[in-house]
């Protein structure tokens, strides 16, 4: 059986302009591993929202990462006031990893 260790999984959604800048945040916060995702569509309470391959207006992408207590900690901590003025989602949950040493 492998041992696992308790770490963070975050998620953050963000117009896809901006992930250079979440990318900014997260090296910030002395992250290095991250992956990013395009998204499709998704809705909202505002109405629903599709990608729009022209002119990129409206493209979200998904920012996902594993990190440490204290590393998710710095990292909310640098998008807390960029959440309402970005729109950003935020999403935080525990999760277990096997090398816990990568994260």
């Amino acid at each position: 059986m492998f041992k696992t260790y308790k770490r963070k999984r975050i998620e953050i959604l963000t117009d896809s302009a901006l992930v250079p800048r979440m990318i900014d945040l997260l090296k910030q916060a002395d992250i290095t591993g991250w992956s990013v995702t395009r998204i499709d569509s998704g809705g909202t309470p505002d109405g629903e929202w599709q990608r729009d391959d022209i002119t990129g207006a409206s493209s979200k992408s998904m920012i996902l990462i594993v990190a440490n207590d204290q590393k998710t900690e710095k990292l909310t901590g640098l998008l807390a006031p960029l959440l309402d003025s970005y729109r950003l989602l935020l999403t935080i949950g525990n999760v277990e990893v096997v090398r816990g040493d990568r994260f």
